[in-house]
């Protein structure tokens, strides 16, 4: 990879703050910091607790994508789901109602402070909504252990899951569990297992899941995540971590350039966004998302500008993980 200057990332680098629709993954606000480079603007905007080790991946990421450009795409639309975070039952219609022609949902479970009869309502909700033919997919975020997590499928399972995502936080207990449920052919998808493991491919090798979730900032770039997908030899859900557009583009350019795409892939999340950084937000029309390139609107980039003291921090992390990539 070809590491532009420091000084050629700040020359460009704005940083934003975004409000959220509905309290998501513990936070209101998202920021992210946008870099331009000879190919077009790029996402680096790595979760503020993750220390600079992993967010270097996702400087990675943002720079691939800026300065190097993207495999040919196979695709030119990517179908996408609907996201439902961990609200009360009867929020789940207005939620849906962002996610124009979705027929995939991903539902969030096991939320702090929540209990399983909370998810079971939720997920009922979701499927009261979507009727027999929508597709429901359940979010733990490794939340569960063995135990917990064979009862809450044992619980969900009458809504009829397409799968159930990182039920639990490590490989043993993954594969522990796939053999447990294996008779209700529920399957299981690996995404922290993946993108947050020093070998993401070990949770193919130890047979702890059916598919994978890959996403392109956590794992280094568009080329990066296809190797991990083609080493594992399973099937890949292209999915974001709370992007703008700009980084959700990113995730486009993965998905349109992986050989086969069985599943629905979670990019549709600017829909949870409440602001975003240009005016034509890359949410789903009839389920699906262009491939292609975003560029954020300076008027939107000057409303949505971080305090400076949050610039500051988000300019000293690019320093740091810009040096670790350096020393690389």
């Amino acid at each position: 990879m070809h590491l532009p200057s420091l000084t050629d990332l700040r020359a460009s680098a704005r940083v934003v703050s975004l409000p959220l629709h509905t309290r998501f993954r513990g936070i209101l606000v998202r920021e992210a910091m946008l870099l331009e480079g000879p190919e077009g603007w790029a996402e680096f905007s790595p979760f503020t607790e993750y220390a600079d080790a992993e967010a270097a991946a996702w400087l990675a990421a943002a720079i691939e994508y800026g300065w190097e450009g993207t495999p040919a795409p196979a695709r030119e639309a990517i179908p996408v789901n609907a996201t439902v975070p961990a609200v009360a039952a009867a929020s789940v219609p207005d939620v849906l109602a962002r996610f124009d022609g979705c027929r995939t949902a991903k539902v969030k479970v096991a939320e702090p402070g929540q209990t399983l009869a909370d998810d079971v309502a939720r997920v009922r909700a979701v499927r009261a909504a979507m009727g027999p033919q929508g597709r429901i997919r359940v979010d733990a975020n490794g939340a569960w252990n063995v135990d917990e997590a064979e009862h809450a499928v044992h619980a969900l399972a009458e809504f009829d899951l397409e799968y159930v995502e990182q039920p639990c936080a490590t490989v043993p207990e993954l594969a522990e569990l796939r053999t447990r449920i294996r008779y209700m052919d529920i399957p299981i998808a690996a995404d922290e297992s993946v993108r947050k493991a020093e070998d993401p491919v070990a949770v193919a090798r130890a047979g702890a899941a059916d598919l994978l979730v890959v996403k392109v900032q956590p794992l280094g770039g568009v080329r990066r995540a296809l190797a991990v997908v083609a080493e594992a030899g399973l099937p890949a859900v292209v999915s974001s971590a709370l992007d703008t557009s700009v980084g959700l583009a990113m995730g486009t350019a993965l998905a349109a350039a992986l050989p086969d795409l069985a599943f629905d892939c979670g990019l549709g999340t600017a829909s949870l966004l409440a602001a975003d950084v240009t005016a034509e937000s890359l949410r789903p029309r009839s389920g699906e998302l262009p491939v292609g390139r975003i560029a954020p609107d300076t008027a939107l980039l000057e409303t949505h500008a971080a305090a400076p003291e949050r610039r500051d921090w988000w300019l000293a992390r690019l320093e740091r993980c810009h040096a670790l990539l350096s020393a690389s």
